[in-house]
């Protein structure tokens, strides 16, 4: 299929908005039932041949082992147990309020109990409204969360490949439900002292040096979907480096800068691939340089670190 199909926003705001809140119930189960990993690597979910996956989680926390995916070719979310029980129900036709009761019920019906201790949204307007009282979110176009899949699925595959260019530490390329984007991270090894004031996710997600390279779908703030680059903390001069292609620019985000490639100009690229590899690896190395990060170090072309295999012997 067309690689990186037209994704306006206007088209699907409202199926976008129920979704999000879908995936946040889910995530937030993931968040009380996975195993706690640094940078909160345990919370987002991870791409399937038909939609998203929590991962398989329980067991340390006394459940069963059990995983939660989302078929957004079926339209269905499906919860499985590790001896083969299921439970599944259609994500079309219901409200914010009905999905969280159904995956509650699903979950105890394979004997999991998951009790969420904040059962609202994260960081949306309607954060003070518990999921089981959301009646109001009950868009659902099939055809758009399916492309929604595929999208992510397509970048997901780009920001894999840009991943294998570095060797030290960095994360997996995955789906974060509370910010409803795909990213992958670089880490270096220096350690940042935050403010006392910093909230708990800020702190743990933030205490490295990063260079974080993702998409996002768009919101009221930025209403189009884009490809983004950040470096935090942001080093000066950041916005003085150049970026690639010519459609890319820094933008004003929450206090800092953003680099920004928006999706609609990377499909009119001769190579849209190319021009988003590009673009990663241009914003990588404004930070990286601006940082002081020993850019030929921590470089591993074609994914590749050992001298003799580099070296084609």
């Amino acid at each position: 299929m067309e690689l990186f199909p037209a994704m306006p926003l206007a088209e699907w705001q409202d199926t976008k908005a129920t979704v999000h809140r879908f995936c946040q119930v889910v995530g937030k189960v993931r968040l009380a039932c996975g195993v706690r990993r640094n940078h909160w690597w345990n919370a987002p979910f991870h791409l399937t041949g038909r939609g998203l996956t929590t991962r398989p989680m329980g067991q340390s926390d006394g459940n069963p082992i059990f995983t939660i995916d989302f078929d957004f070719v079926a339209h269905r979310l499906i919860v499985t147990t590790l001896d083969g029980r299921t439970v599944s129900f259609a994500l079309y036709g219901r409200s914010v309020a009905s999905f969280y009761h159904e995956t509650m019920g699903a979950l105890a019906a394979l004997d999991v109990r998951v009790d969420l201790p904040v059962p609202h949204p994260f960081d949306l307007p309607d954060a003070d409204r518990p999921f089981a009282d959301d009646t109001e979110h009950a868009a659902y176009d099939p055809a758009m969360v399916t492309r929604y899949w595929q999208v992510l699925s397509q970048v997901n595959l780009v920001l894999e490949e840009f991943a294998a260019g570095y060797s030290g530490k960095i994360s997996p390329v995955h789906h974060f439900w509370h910010t409803f984007d795909i990213a992958c991270t670089r880490f270096s090894d220096r350690l940042i002292e935050q403010p006392p004031e910093a909230d708990p996710v800020t702190r743990e997600a933030y205490s490295r040096e990063v260079i974080s390279s993702g998409f996002w779908f768009g919101d009221d703030a930025f209403p189009e979907a884009a490809f983004y680059s950040y470096t935090a903390p942001e080093p000066a001069g950041l916005v003085e480096e150049p970026l690639r292609p010519g459609a890319a620019r820094w933008i004003e985000q929450r206090g800092g800068h953003l680099a920004v490639l928006p999706y609609a100009a990377a499909r009119s690229e001769a190579d849209p691939r190319a021009a988003v590899l590009d673009f990663y690896e241009s914003a990588y190395q404004a930070g990286a340089r601006r940082a002081g990060w020993d850019i030929g170090r921590l470089a591993c072309p074609g994914g590749v670190t050992d001298p003799l295999l580099d070296a084609g012997t």
